[in-house]
């Protein structure tokens, strides 16, 4: 189990440096067949499966965020003036969402997960804004929007575990930035959702009990497994930053989603 957990969090770091994902799209449905896989359908584990993914990804994109945003913040691909106002609104937003997962049942968190992705891979495709060339400077927006927009990534991320790579990159492309400016800016707008995001998921487990190595719902050994594959992932992607072609870059970015819609769907 751990040496998939390794090999998939290298996958994550990959997903992480160059789209922005945190590491959710790969995290969450791989972890929630492992764990019914391993501990069975009707164990502690296997029933709160998807609440464990969720918050197991979620504490991981606290690790893999940060070490993204470094590698692009050196390469001067981070947009700080239009990330620095969204920062606050987002952790408010992602206390209310993971507050919301932790009270509803696995089986609605994950159709509300493959929902999500659905909207996200029509929408790119039929509005105009997202497959487009872009300039590669981002529109700032006006505070109400922002606040919304914060407010809104914030709880969606948390409540699925998977970063505000799905929400912040369309919305970027939209304002005029290159995929390499919209990954990059998804990176450091994941942190404060991560960090409120795990602290709620640890604080509000109840009574569930799952074990000497839990923390709430977060798993930490395969948190661990997790962050060693994802820190090699991102150091091995990081010398593409910058250098892949806009269009292939986010014709790349919507495949991925689909895969991931895919395995959701089919995954019991």
């Amino acid at each position: 189990m751990y040496s998939v957990l390794l090999l998939c969090g290298g996958l994550a770091g990959v997903t992480t440096v160059l789209f922005g994902f945190g590491g959710g799209f790969v995290v969450v449905p791989l972890m929630v067949t492992l764990l019914i896989a391993v501990h069975g359908a009707d164990s502690a584990a296997g029933q709160a499966a998807m609440h464990i993914a969720v918050a197991t990804s979620t504490a991981l994109m606290i690790f893999a965020a940060s070490l993204s945003t470094w590698r692009h913040h050196r390469r001067r691909t981070v947009q700080w003036r239009l990330v620095r106002p969204l920062v606050g609104y987002i952790a408010i937003g992602a206390v209310l969402g993971a507050a919301a997962a932790v009270s509803v049942s696995g089986e609605w968190v994950r159709w509300m997960f493959i929902g999500y992705l659905a909207i996200t891979i029509v929408d790119a495709i039929l509005r105009p804004g997202f497959l487009h060339q872009a300039k590669g400077e981002a529109r700032p927006m006006v505070r109400l929007v922002t606040a919304i927009t914060g407010l809104f990534i914030g709880s969606v991320a948390a409540f699925l575990g998977v970063g505000g790579s799905v929400m912040a990159v369309p919305l970027m492309r939209r304002r005029g930035a290159s995929m390499t400016a919209a990954t990059a800016m998804a990176n450091p707008l994941s942190l404060p959702m991560a960090i409120s995001g795990t602290a709620t998921y640890v604080l509000m487990s109840g009574d569930t009990a799952l074990g000497a190595w839990y923390a709430g719902y977060v798993d930490l050994r395969a948190l661990l497994a997790l962050a060693v594959g994802s820190w090699l992932g991102i150091r091995l992607a990081s010398r593409w930053i910058g250098r892949i072609p806009d269009r292939i870059h986010a014709g790349v970015y919507l495949l991925l989603l689909t895969v991931v819609l895919a395995v959701m769907v089919v995954m019991h």
